[in-house]
């Protein structure tokens, strides 16, 4: 394993640092959390403690992920204007979520997506259905976020090698479980508020710096784009440069929006969310929360895309280990050196972390709520045995996302999670 340096002026020694800090304080964190989680409430629900705002906050963080982050910025960077389209989709779905899902799911649901769909059809059937559902996309998300945390480190620390990234993606899942484990629904939303905080305030000083850099002046900097790609510059502010040359349809296209709109509506992991608040009333809240900050977060992602595409170049890019995937980073050497490229790839490591113990939580209560309790024991479950298998669930998938996550190293991120919300 070679800690050669993947990106040049990549300091590997200070980015482990800033990665070994943010772990010992989320795991505090989660400990601290971990205490009061005594009943099945508690694990699943947090004890539905949390306000709208916390919630929003923790959605957001739950829904940022590291194709938000690094796949769309990357887009943005290599393809302009068509890279936009997956924030497009991403956004306009939580209109759905807000007018249709998020107050009916908190009114009739107790802990699941199949508590819900059970309340007026068959139990056992739909539960079963529901719960397998639930592992299918979780499995699919999960991959995408594996994929991105070996992409990512193996860029930071100069580990070249597929071992050394695969040793990276376990050394994740294992992060990953303990959050789950110890603290529960609870505990992983604080990780996913601590999170949301620190990625939305790097993008915004790093959108500041870029625009700061162009006079403030949007246009400057997308003309900046422009020259630095040469030929192909007229490209990027126009529609065609990445979906029009591979043969793609108008129906492909629609195709896409529908997956990423309805999509977003149906992801386990943000569904369970509304279960944290006490009301419907918080859930709503939540989700008006969760759109402002998720919308603001994709306008920075647009002059992230742009000013890496102005700052660092497209080809550039590409030739890093990370690909496409590494354009947030490499524009954060360029802007801060060293230091700052640890920090904004300290925030998409714990992007990942978070996002990836929130789909592991869900999936675990899924099997163990829907499957366990309801399928096998018929509702005779304890609480305390459906916590228990809820616990071993976990391990489980953890292993299985660790296994798929090695196998799915090195593709493109944003495809991967488009490739979720189509399932």
């Amino acid at each position: 394993m070679t800690l050669a340096a993947g990106v040049e002026g990549s300091n590997p020694a200070l980015n482990i640092t800033i990665f070994g800090l943010f772990v010992v304080v989320t795991l505090f964190v989660v400990f601290r959390a971990s205490r009061n989680t005594k009943t099945a409430s508690d694990y699943y629900a947090a004890g539905r403690a949390f306000t709208g705002p916390q919630n929003g906050v923790a959605i957001a963080g739950d829904y940022l992920s590291a194709a938000s982050f690094l796949g769309i910025a990357g887009a943005i960077a290599v393809y302009g204007y068509d890279g936009f389209l997956y924030s497009i989709g991403f956004l306009v779905a939580w209109l759905v979520a807000l007018l249709l899902v998020a107050e009916l799911l908190r009114n009739t649901g107790k802990f699941t997506m199949g508590d819900v769909l059970a309340f007026r059809m068959k139990q056992r059937p739909v539960r079963a259905a529901a719960a397998t559902s639930t592992l299918a996309v979780s499995f699919f998300y999960l991959l995408a976020q594996m994929a991105g945390a070996g992409g990512l480190v193996a860029l930071l620390l100069g580990i070249e090698s597929k071992a050394g990234q695969a040793a990276i993606i376990v050394i994740v899942g294992i992060i990953m479980i303990a959050y789950v484990l110890i603290g529960g629904m609870k505990g992983t939303t604080w990780v996913q508020i601590i999170k949301a905080a620190l990625l939305i305030v790097g993008a915004l000083a790093m959108t500041l710096w870029v625009l700061g850099m162009y006079g403030f002046n949007l246009s400057s900097l997308l003309q900046g784009a422009v020259d630095k790609a040469g030929k192909a510059g007229e490209a990027l502010l126009g529609p065609g440069n990445q979906y029009g040359k591979t043969g793609t349809t108008k129906l492909d296209f629609l195709s896409l929006g529908i997956a990423l709109v309805l999509g977003t509506a149906g992801l386990p992991h943000v569904l369970m969310r509304f279960y944290t608040v006490p009301t419907a009333k918080e859930a709503r809240r939540s989700v008006v929360w969760a759109i402002g900050l998720i919308g603001v977060f994709y306008l920075f992602t647009l002059v992230l895309g742009y000013g890496a595409g102005a700052l660092v170049g497209a080809d550039k890019i590409k030739a890093a280990p990370g690909g496409v995937n590494s354009a947030a980073p490499l524009l954060a050497l360029e802007l801060g050196g060293p230091i700052l490229l640890g920090l904004i790839a300290a925030i998409a490591f714990a992007t990942i972390l978070a996002v990836v113990a929130g789909l592991t939580i869900t999936a675990s209560a899924s099997f163990a709520h829907d499957v366990y309790a309801n399928v096998i024991k018929k509702g005779k479950a304890t609480p305390a045995s459906e916590v228990k298998v809820a616990r071993i669930t976990a391990l489980v998938i953890g292993a299985v996302a660790i296994l798929g996550g090695i196998l799915a190293n090195g593709q493109n991120i944003a495809f991967l999670v488009a490739l979720a919300f189509a399932v």
